[in-house]
């Protein structure tokens, strides 16, 4: 990378689990194949989900809703918790956990070894578990203590309870804006590595609602889809479907990244972050200005010309006021730098898997990151006409409607993410693609390859998935991956 500041973060680890994926390959797989993971629901799984039969019978009632599998699936003994302890432990808050490990893992570090500070910034949503399960429950309660439901439950130990339990060191902060939770905590990790708070960092958010399996009920003219189905941009766009899931990134900044010969998934070139202020016409509405103006922010930032953006993963909630609201504020941003039209192509995961909530920005990041590892941009569901309120061909931009090539061009590839909460909080992420870097070469002709687990159910799996894993990833270095299973796993 010939032009960098400095300031840029290195992204070398990704976990998560999203409606249809149990981790962020199989995610990738659906997003290149075009799937929509959204479950629709049977009056008789609503009804033995507590659903109410009236409810059901409403006309306007959708059920329908991005769930993620295994939800209620913890291992509470890898992490030290008795039984009773993991029970009334709101499952947001395990599989944030459990993501933890996995994404570092993904990145090659023990935490047990690593002789930096790691941060951890996160968020989730409002504890469903705690108000549909426990507090009707008084002999979980009793059983646990109320202190001890608490610090299960809220949101305020989500990012001390895994530095407590995996030794991590650096700040350990919640961080909450509603929708834009998870973006927001990337910013706020970038800038806790730039000021030397961490070496490294873990950011992202987890949201789950309970009990999965349940709906809405629609209203003309507000934010929930008629049908269920997300339709980012178009002219019959009715609004956006939830769900659940939980994503989490590990980030060092770059130079070090390069020093450590980390494997680099992309690198995050400037973020930004700001809030409406209340130009606008109520609380829970968007804000052309507010928009426009992280997004300029974080351009400036990443030192970039817009011009050399060509995706953006947008907000995208399918909204009739949101949609036309965050392009006209993509416009403004663009045109301060250039007056191109239609080179930019766009799209909302949000058609794939639903609105995570304070997950949904970490998803899109996510998304965007594996995009420019794949050099392609997966396709944004359900367009066929554009939202008559939006003039595409006068802005930069298109929407990417289908499995396209993404070519490469006289800069790196480069995208935007966008992700904005309810309150006026908006986040906006540059993301750059991995600088192409070589592994030295091998000079032993054989290696050592060790494997550890907590249980030998657990060695014969992870030894199984090693080898699909060699047998599936050819171009492998079998020295790499020795090294990392020698000093990158617990």
């Amino acid at each position: 990378m010939t032009d960098t500041q400095g300031t840029e973060i290195a992204v070398i680890g990704m976990a998560g689990r999203f409606p249809g994926a149990a981790n962020a390959a199989e995610f990738w797989r659906n997003l290149a194949n075009g799937v929509e993971s959204i479950s629709f629901f049977s009056k008789e799984e609503l009804l033995s989900e507590g659903v109410s039969g009236d409810l059901i019978a409403d006309p306007a009632y959708v059920g329908a809703r991005g769930v993620i599998r295994d939800a209620e699936w913890f291992d509470a003994g890898f992490f030290g918790f008795a039984p009773r302890q993991a029970e009334v432990m709101d499952p947001q808050h395990r599989l944030f956990m459990e993501c933890v490990w996995e994404v570092l893992e993904s990145g090659g570090y023990d935490p047990q070894r690593y002789p930096g500070a790691i941060g951890v910034y996160a968020g989730a949503s409002m504890s469903s578990y705690l108000l549909e399960n426990l507090i009707s429950n008084r002999n979980a309660r009793g059983s646990s203590g109320g202190f001890e439901t608490v610090i299960a439950n809220d949101k305020d130990f989500l990012a001390t309870g895994v530095s407590y339990r995996l030794n991590l060191k650096g700040p350990s902060i919640t961080v909450q804006s509603s929708c834009s939770t998870s973006l927001v905590a990337v910013h706020v990790a970038c800038q806790s590595l730039l000021n030397g708070e961490c070496d490294m960092a873990l950011a992202g958010g987890v949201s789950i609602v309970f009990p999965q399996k349940s709906g809405y009920v629609y209203r003309e003219g507000g934010t929930r889809s008629p049908d269920g189905h997300c339709r980012a941009f178009d002219a019959k766009a009715g609004g956006m479907v939830s769900g659940s899931g939980v994503g989490v990134v590990l980030l060092k900044r770059l130079d070090r990244a390069l020093e450590d010969g980390d494997h680099i998934r992309a690198v995050i070139r400037g973020s930004a972050v700001n809030n409406d202020g209340n130009l606008k016409v109520g609380y829970t509405a968007p804000s052309v200005e507010g928009q426009s103006a992280v997004i300029r922010e974080a351009q400036a930032v990443a030192g970039v010309d817009p011009a050399t953006i060509t995706y953006v993963e947008a907000h995208g909630t399918g909204t009739r006021l949101g949609d036309p609201c965050e392009i006209s504020a993509l416009t403004q941003a663009f045109h301060a730098g250039t007056d191109r039209k239609r080179f930019c192509a766009i799209g909302s995961v949000k058609t794939n898997i639903g609105h995570l909530d304070v997950a949904a920005g970490v998803a899109g990041l996510i998304k965007t990151v594996l995009a420019l590892e794949n050099r392609r941009i997966p396709a944004s569901l359900h367009f066929e006409r554009p939202n008559p309120e939006i003039d595409f061909d006068s802005t930069p931009f298109f929407v990417n409607d289908t499995l396209a090539e993404w070519p490469e061009g006289p800069t790196p590839r480069r995208a935007g993410v966008s992700s904005f909460g309810i309150g006026g909080t908006n986040a906006h992420v540059v993301l750059e693609e991995a600088p192409q870097l070589e592994s030295a070469p091998d000079s032993r002709a054989r290696h050592l390859v060790v494997l550890s687990a907590k249980s030998a159910v657990a060695l014969a799996r992870a030894t199984s998935n090693l080898a699909d894993h060699l047998r599936a990833s050819s171009e492998t270095s079998l020295a790499d991956v020795a090294h990392t299973l020698q000093v990158g796993r617990s």
